[in-house]
């Protein structure tokens, strides 16, 4: 009689290991954050390139390897491929980081998991990778590891401080603008996994936000990578055209923060903007914009319970009565972990122990998400990622980005005028 090996989820596992990370953080095993800003040439050679800047990115690299090794150990992959893949991936997204760490770059906003995914796809569209390479490319495992550590940074603590105001225009942004464009990709056709990752992304919180929903969903990377592209692209011209316009309708600093801070999607783009307007600008804008990042654990375990419920009921599965149990089964637990984290983080963990490890793990977190969108470039066509299917999801997107410059301008002046 044969018995069935003991065998973890992935998103079991993404939780034992996240939770690994954060408790050797707390434990005094600390990397410190790796510089990749320069200039020029000098500050690229002494700066990023010197040994001792390349031993922290080393010591990260070591971290970063062993628990995709600890990864694949739990979930019985292929660890001699991963051996030889992941070194690789590691040093692709190095140099993406570099790349994006240039300050001309950084004065466009252009985010370093551009450039991971830019470089996979440049290499996996010039070269034919083999299967076994493709394989070993745990893109879900690096995204949700780095969606667990995201709980670090959503402590309730600091919801409070944002200021009701700025919670207000988030709630009702996030929700207008969500059901706004999910009900527009449905009028297009557009599937409803494509269409949960575009509704989010617009939103809350741009990249993060699509991440943790294709997440929530088991979503296609290739869709992932296609949301994204469209999130950052889009983020550019309306952080350098936005302050102007305000300006031009002689709007007051705090309303145009709050505009900034709720219509555009990627952070450093909002900080970015509010920098051109002024002091106050800023100040609301960060605030707004944190306020909806808040809201990214509620909008991931909300979409989560939609989506396991919703398969649960979806034409293949109709016979399954959708139970708590059918759901629970069905429930992305990466999700749970994310929760924990923040509620450890703003209850259990003393202000000066978060303060030692905050920037630490946040650079890990990051250092995953590009790890996971250089693996997405190196497995995905270029043919696949802008075929003519594409078009609809981009229509969804201007419309409803469109949507959402107009109402939380609306909801802006109404709040803070």
């Amino acid at each position: 009689m044969s018995t069935k090996p003991f065998a973890i989820s992935e998103d079991w596992v993404v939780v034992i290991l996240g939770l690994a990370i954060i408790i050797l953080a707390l434990s005094g095993v600390i990397i410190p954050k790796p510089s990749f800003s320069w200039a020029d040439s000098a500050a690229l050679t002494n700066k990023v390139l010197s040994f001792d800047n390349l031993k922290i990115i080393g010591a990260q690299f070591g971290l970063v390897y062993i628990t995709a090794i600890v990864g694949a150990v739990l979930l019985r992959k292929d660890l001699k491929a991963l051996l030889i893949v992941f070194p690789i991936v590691m040093i692709l997204t190095v140099i993406a980081l570099i790349i994006a760490g240039n300050e001309t770059v950084k004065n466009y906003n252009l985010e370093a998991v551009i450039f991971s995914l830019a470089i996979g796809l440049i290499i996996s569209n010039c070269f034919k990778l083999p299967q076994w390479f493709k394989d070993a490319l745990s893109t879900e495992l690096y995204v949700k590891i780095g969606l667990v550590l995201l709980g670090t940074t959503v402590i309730f603590g600091d919801i409070l401080k944002a200021g009701s105001l700025g919670l207000i225009q988030a709630l009702l942004v996030v929700v207008s603008v969500w059901y706004f464009a999910y009900w527009v990709c449905r009028k297009l056709k557009i599937d409803k996994e494509m269409s949960l990752m575009l509704s989010s992304a617009v939103s809350i919180c741009g990249v993060s936000a699509a991440i943790a929903t294709s997440g929530a969903i088991k979503g296609d990377t290739k869709k992932l990578s296609y949301v994204i592209s469209l999130v950052l692209i889009t983020a550019i011209p309306m952080m350098i055209f936005m302050p102007y316009l305000a300006e031009w309708m002689n709007l007051p600093q705090e309303v145009t923060g709050a505009w900034l801070g709720g219509s555009i999607d990627t952070t450093g783009a909002v900080v970015a903007s509010g920098s051109l307007v002024g002091e106050e600008a800023l100040k609301i804008s960060t605030i707004v914009k944190f306020s909806q990042n808040v809201l990214l654990g509620i909008a991931a375990f909300f979409i989560s319970i939609y989506w396991t419920y919703s398969k649960s009921v979806d034409d293949e599965t109709k016979k399954d009565k959708p139970t708590l149990k059918l759901i629970w089964d069905r429930f992305p637990k990466f999700v749970v972990g994310f929760v924990f984290v923040s509620l450890m983080f703003s209850f259990v963990v003393s202000p000066e122990a978060n303060n030692m490890v905050k920037d630490s793990l946040k650079s890990i977190q990051g250092l995953w998400f590009a790890l996971a969108f250089t693996s997405i470039g190196l497995e995905t066509n270029f043919k696949d990622l802008f075929k003519q299917d594409n078009k609809k999801p981009l229509y969804a997107f201007i419309v409803a980005q469109t949507f959402n410059i107009v109402v939380t301008l609306m909801i802006a002046m109404a709040l803070f005028g």
